[in-house]
């Protein structure tokens, strides 16, 4: 199953028929890094598009779904939330093999290290600052008001994600993991009870899912929204404070280690405290049960990446198998989180 190619003259065609404006040709690129949905730049004379689309082949139940991330950046035209314009969705497999959907590019830049090595302290800070106003302009916005009160079920958004997570853990399985088993029997019982909050959520919420300017601070588009739904928005925070808990470098593109004051960057606690400032909330009690659930679906998540790469279908099958390695990682750091708080 070819992820890495695109059949631009179908594209082509298939755009001077539904795209107003469009004039080809088409130069085409594949985007290397996200291990999802295949992503590639395409570039005419006179501008650029992303087109992105679901994988080939066979797929988890409900994974991959291109249709929801175009209707949400759809949805949220217009609000706090930047993300970038969308153009067509099309949803007839025959075109080029599976369904896809065609926005502007967004030129910027993208960090996929949160250390930002060449930026100073100051410039690092306004980063992660602006990535916390996002994130509480995510979770302030209306709902029924876009137009999305019917995009997630209603009920404990945790119960449900953690059923979601493990049905899909066990059908991505390679091997045993024990920590694993653990972290999901923990988590169903020690689930909080539903404090009902209901806020979208993105669902996969890290520096590397977003657009800054190229010369400022200031984020240009939230990027990735195939996790997002109707949830809880502790999930939302909780996955940033995972991402950073995780080693530096390229495989883990976390903070673990590192002397954040040295870089102007904030701790764990002073990100938390800005984003409830934001959103006029006192605090969030039980945290390492949120930070947690996060390790669990990212460890579900990775299980899925790396099924896909062994069965030949992965986005990235180099990177696929290396990510694939932090799959014990996550789910113990998930059992120190619950235990630890």
């Amino acid at each position: 199953m070819d992820t890495q190619t695109l059949d631009i003259a179908a594209v082509e065609t298939y755009l001077k028929a539904h795209l107003p404006g469009f004039e080809g040709p088409i130069e085409a690129r594949k985007f290397q890094g996200g291990q999802s949905n295949p992503t590639f730049l395409l570039k005419t004379p006179g501008h650029s598009y992303v087109l992105r689309r679901k994988p080939p082949g066979v797929l988890l139940k409900s994974a991959h779904a291109v249709d929801r991330e175009f209707r949400v950046q759809k949805a949220l035209a217009g609000t706090d939330v930047p993300v970038a314009r969308m153009h067509l969705l099309c949803d007839d497999d025959d075109v080029i093999g599976s369904a896809f959907y065609i926005m502007d590019h967004v030129a910027g830049r993208n960090f996929t290290d949160p250390r930002m090595e060449g930026l100073s302290n100051a410039e690092r800070g306004a980063v992660i600052d602006d990535m916390n106003r996002v994130l509480a302009a995510l979770h302030e916005v209306d709902v029924d008001a876009v137009g999305l009160s019917d995009y997630g079920p209603p009920g404990n958004y945790f119960e449900r994600q953690l059923g979601r997570w493990s049905k899909q853990y066990r059908a991505s399985e390679t091997e045993t993991i024990p920590a694993m088993d653990k972290l999901m029997d923990d988590l169903a019982a020690r689930m909080p009870k539903d404090d009902g909050q209901r806020t979208l959520v993105h669902g996969d919420y890290r520096i590397d899912n977003m657009i800054f300017e190229a010369e400022g601070t200031r984020c240009l588009a939230v990027l990735d929204w195939e996790l997002s739904t109707i949830g809880h928005p502790y999930a939302d925070l909780a996955s940033v404070i995972m991402q950073w808990q995780m080693p530096a470098g390229t495989e883990g593109r976390g903070l673990a280690g590192i002397d954040r004051a040295a870089l102007g960057l904030p701790t764990d606690a002073e990100f938390i405290a800005r984003y409830c400032e934001r959103r006029g909330l006192p605090g969030v009690d039980n945290f390492g049960y949120y930070l947690a659930f996060c390790f669990f679906r990212m460890s579900a998540i990775i299980q899925g990446v790396l099924k896909r790469a062994l069965d030949g279908n992965a986005s990235n099958p180099e990177r696929a198998l290396k990510v694939g390695q932090y799959v014990p990682v996550f789910a113990e750091n998930g059992l120190r989180a619950l235990n630890e708080g």
